[in-house]
């Protein structure tokens, strides 16, 4: 958000934390791939709240790093995921537009192949949320889920709203519901606190997590977090 290194609160752009002192993006992007980071996972928060883009600071990520990122925030048409993606980026996270244009989906696995796109199930109370998380809809996470998996979506993020941002832990009933498909890639985010939160989120099925404010916050450090996973 304003080419900084925020980290949000249940969503929230009025209870940003900003990590400026940890220097730019980019910096921030290089330290987590000397701690290593395989992946990168970068959310343009001035896109997803309307309010410009990141696009600059974002391909300059991926020049640098030289790793796969993740990019979500504010991919509301065909045409900026496309940019997204001829800018580097490795997929990219699709939220309401995946629940309101299924052919966008489509384009896109065709042009930049099925692993290009991630859809976020972002929940609360069980029900998938959308439009920044402020829209509820009708779908359980589990519903959701099979409906992309009947257009060969491989992977998703699932996102537990109350958890976000507050190192509650995660929220492993809905993780361990939406791991029993086993086609699919599911990557869990929301509340990670400590190392073992990471282990429970692997021993309910999750391929993978997003860690934030734990990191940032020195509750544990990457490389510890990334032994931790391996040893289990």
């Amino acid at each position: 958000m304003d080419g900084k290194v925020v980290r949000l609160s249940q969503g929230n752009p009025d209870r940003a934390r900003v990590y400026e002192h940890m220097g730019r993006p980019v910096d921030v992007a290089m330290r987590w791939k000397n701690e290593g980071a395989n992946k990168l996972h970068v959310i343009d928060l001035d896109a997803a709240f309307n309010r410009g883009n990141n696009l600059e600071t974002i391909t300059e990520i991926v020049r640098v790093s030289q790793l796969p990122v993740q990019v979500g925030g504010g991919i509301r048409s065909y045409s900026s995921a496309e940019v997204l993606l001829r800018s580097g980026a490795s997929n990219v996270i699709l939220g309401a537009l995946a629940f309101s244009d299924a052919t966008a989906i489509r384009r896109l696995q065709k042009k930049f192949g099925e692993d290009a796109v991630v859809v976020a199930v972002d929940n609360k109370d069980g029900y998938v949320m959308v439009e920044g998380w402020k829209t509820p809809t009708k779908l359980k996470v589990e519903q959701a889920i099979e409906h992309f998996i009947e257009i060969h979506v491989k992977t998703f993020l699932v996102t537990s709203i109350t958890q976000d941002g507050t190192l509650s832990g995660p929220d492993l009933e809905t993780l361990r519901r939406a791991c029993k498909y086993t086609e699919i890639k599911v990557i869990a985010a929301g509340g990670i606190s400590c190392i073992a939160d990471l282990v429970a989120v692997k021993n309910v099925g999750a391929k993978g997590a997003v860690v934030g404010k734990a990191l940032y916050e020195g509750r544990f450090t990457l490389r510890e977090a990334i032994y931790a996973v391996r040893d289990t």
